[in-house]
């Protein structure tokens, strides 16, 4: 070639080099649009003409410097401060992302990623502010050559206890008399509620559901003499024996009411107990003695097996013959009562900072949370800041028993308070504090307390992967590093490239569950139902992960790992995540009842059981007579039948029953009346049929008419609901 075409060859490719680099520089450092460059005063003619005319150093410095330009700008990214390589131990915690681990190991990104491909996750997924288990943290410190510990929570011994308790016992000079603290107990139906409705000239036990009181109540009785008693009545139903016990943790006397004509029954002697077991004395209360078969020393008697000894057995029991719907010796019972209060000599402290019990918990449309209360120690008013349990109020209004507003409540008496922000538990101690921080020091307590559980139930799940984990090792210690690496990634290859969903379909009879709940207490009653489900041969129930809080990217992530649907009681899932769980065909069902969430949960187990044929029978007849017709070239059988059942329908199906035995299932070939072709043989009428199948008939068969139909399977789990 030429040696003159070479040389206008290299001079328009170094051109046309130079130009892009500088038109690129252009763009990058100053922002500016493309232009044409100006490269010399010569005209390009003469520039390819005369290639001596555009020194070639200053040609090569041109494109160099441009190159160096954007080398660079890619080498400021990797000249980031790293922290240098840690060889002892990674300090790690939970839900750490890809890119904090990184940081905390002085790796890049790209070693998290490779050591992920020993596992199940789908990579495509892992982002580097992704998310990741605590076990596959765990594996990838492992994996990395290196130890790994626990992060410790400094906040534990800086956060100062806000925390409030009890005063110091009173000084005896400024105790105050109180009135007695009396809880009513008894067997259901022994007549508590109408003594007390007798005692306030009220209509209480009229206006009880099903006739029994389902809720404590308290009220205050005046007396003739100027005495109070401040009453409990207590459900007396067994299903109601937690709240007779709170009763009896905060009264002074028990009066056990028992039915003369009936004696002593199965929630008199568990009154007795709860009654021992707080310390309190007995006054015995023998009801409907104005019946004809009452028999008072029966009962008094029975009631020495169980270490109740009257005044007249030499014990110290008082015991009055009553009839509280008569209201006879009423004002005797009230008299022993007051008496047995003096002897106890009960005082208070009306000063100072408030103490108090709940009785009852509850939720008005109009007024908001509010709790049934007794004072113990103080003065209520109005504007006090209360803590119980894990709730505060701030005192809005305090109602008497007949729902009437009060100024204040002094010790003994019966309060209804509201306020509250949260109603708090039946039972809980009240406190009266200058702010709620004790409410916050609480929760934070309890979060402790429920890490460190977790802690140790997760080290011991660890352990035991561990174990299983070092016996599939043990398997492969005859292989070398990288062919027991090559062995581990073929065996999860086949996960890591399938789709969650298909790695599930295999085992479509599992209903994987998460289970997010308000309050560790919601989350427990759940897990506690969840127990006693006992139907794993209709439907595998796995609870794959369960905590508090909202509804969280994590939960959607791993229930569409797992094709498992989200329970949420009590939490919240806001918009972005409802459109997440859309998108990957996730169910998330929130209640806020308990018994509607195992509903729903019954009908989600429904689902997932595969439907029932069910056979209905639509007519019947009897072969009576059997004959051959010829078409064509075979004889085909048919049976001479009457129908003594229902209908006979060509279009459904008909069975052959013989000596009781199915021998054959299927459709008809022809069914005819008079030889004529007929759709519907009805009761009573003779009829001739022939079968899809060459099939001999036999005189006394039978020729079943059905109808078959899909029906849903139902759980045969019952959860006491």
């Amino acid at each position: 070639m030429n040696r003159g075409l070479l040389l206008r060859f290299e001079n328009l490719v170094q051109l046309h080099s130079t130009c892009q680099l500088r038109a690129l520089s252009s763009r990058k450092v100053c922002g500016a649009q493309w232009k044409p460059m100006e490269l010399s005063a010569y005209p390009m003619g003469s520039l390819l003409l005369h290639p001596q005319l555009w020194p070639k150093h200053r040609l090569i410095s041109a494109a160099l410097s441009q190159c160096r330009h954007l080398a660079t700008k890619e080498e400021t990214k990797k000249k980031k401060k790293k922290i240098p390589l840690t060889r002892g131990e990674v300090e790690i915690r939970q839900k750490m992302t890809v890119e904090e681990l990184a940081r905390a190991m002085g790796k890049d990104i790209d070693h998290i990623y490779e050591v992920l491909l020993y596992t199940d996750i789908n990579l495509d997924s892992v982002e580097p502010d992704s998310i990741l288990h605590e076990d596959h943290i765990k594996m990838i410190v492992q994996k990395s050559g290196m130890k790994y510990k626990s992060a410790k929570l400094k906040e534990e011994k800086e956060r100062k206890n806000t925390d409030a308790v009890k005063r110091p016992p009173a000084d005896p000079a400024v105790l105050t008399p109180r009135p007695p603290v009396v809880t009513i107990l008894g067997h259901v139906d022994h007549g508590k509620t109408t003594l007390l409705d007798s005692l306030r000239k009220t209509q209480v036990a009229s206006m009880e559901a099903g006739g029994i009181t389902q809720h404590i109540g308290a009220f205050i009785v005046h007396m003739p003499s100027g005495e109070k008693i401040t009453f409990l009545d207590t459900p007396g139903h067994a299903a109601f024996s937690a709240m007779r016990a709170r009763g009896t943790n905060v009264t002074d006397i028990v009066i056990l009411v028992v039915a003369a004509e009936d004696g002593v029954m199965q929630q008199t002697i568990e009154s007795i107990q709860h009654a021992k077991n707080a310390g309190v004395p007995l006054i015995l209360a023998i009801n409907k003695c104005d019946k004809p078969e009452a028999d008072p020393e029966r009962v008094k008697k029975e009631l020495l097996a169980h270490d109740v000894v009257c005044e007249e057995f030499g014990g110290d029991v008082q015991a009055v013959n009553i009839s509280a719907l008569k209201g006879e010796n009423l004002m005797v019972l009230a008299e022993a009562t007051v008496a047995l209060a003096e002897m106890l000599e009960l005082k208070a402290d009306a000063t100072g900072l408030v103490e108090g019990t709940i009785i009852e918990s509850r939720k008005d449309k109009g007024k908001g949370p509010l709790t049934t209360a007794i004072i113990q120690r103080g003065t209520l008013r109005k504007g006090c800041v209360l803590v119980a349990g894990k709730t505060w109020a701030k005192v809005r209004f305090l109602f008497d028993e007949n729902g009437k507003a009060v100024d204040a409540a002094s010790p003994g008496m019966p309060v209804e308070i509201m306020g509250w922000k949260e109603c708090p538990s039946a039972g809980d101690e009240i406190l009266e504090v200058e702010s709620e921080e004790v409410v916050a020091w609480r929760t934070y307590v309890e979060q402790q307390e429920k890490m460190k559980k977790d802690l140790e139930v997760i080290e011991a799940k660890q352990k035991e992967h561990r174990l299983e984990y070092e016996k599939k090792q043990q398997k492969l210690a005859h292989l070398t590093w990288r062919q027991r690496k090559a062995v581990l990634y073929k065996a999860n290859k086949h996960l890591m490239f399938s789709r969650p969903k298909e790695r599930t379909e295999m085992d479509e009879n599992t209903l994987s569950l998460i289970v997010k709940g308000d309050v560790d207490g919601s989350v427990e009653a759940i897990l506690n139902i969840l127990d006693s489900y006992d139907c794993e041969d209709e439907c595998k129930l796995d609870i794959i992960y369960f905590g508090i809080g909202d509804i969280s990217e994590n939960d959607i992530s791993l229930a569409e790992a797992f094709n498992g649907v989200i329970f949420g009681f009590s939490v919240k899932a806001n918009e972005s995540i409802k459109k997440l769980a859309d998108k990957k065909g996730i169910k998330i069902k929130l209640h806020n009842i308990i018994y509607k969430l195992i509903e729903d949960l019954k009908d989600e187990l429904n689902s997932r059981l595969p439907p029932t044929v069910v056979e209905t029978t639509i007519g019947e007849a009897s072969v009576l007579d059997t004959f051959s017709v010829t078409v064509g070239k075979n004889k085909i059988p048919v049976a001479g039948c009457r129908v003594h059942k229902g209908l006979l329908d060509r279009k459904m199906k008909f069975k052959l029953i013989r000596n009781r035995d199915v021998i054959w299932k299927g459709c008809l070939s022809s069914l005819k009346h008079h030889k004529d072709d007929v759709q519907v043989i009805k009761t009573g009428m003779d009829c001739g049929l022939s079968l899809d199948k060459n099939l001999e008939f036999s005189i006394g068969d039978e020729m079943i008419c059905y109808e078959e139909k899909e029906v849903q399977q139902t759980t045969s789990w019952d959860p006491g609901f």
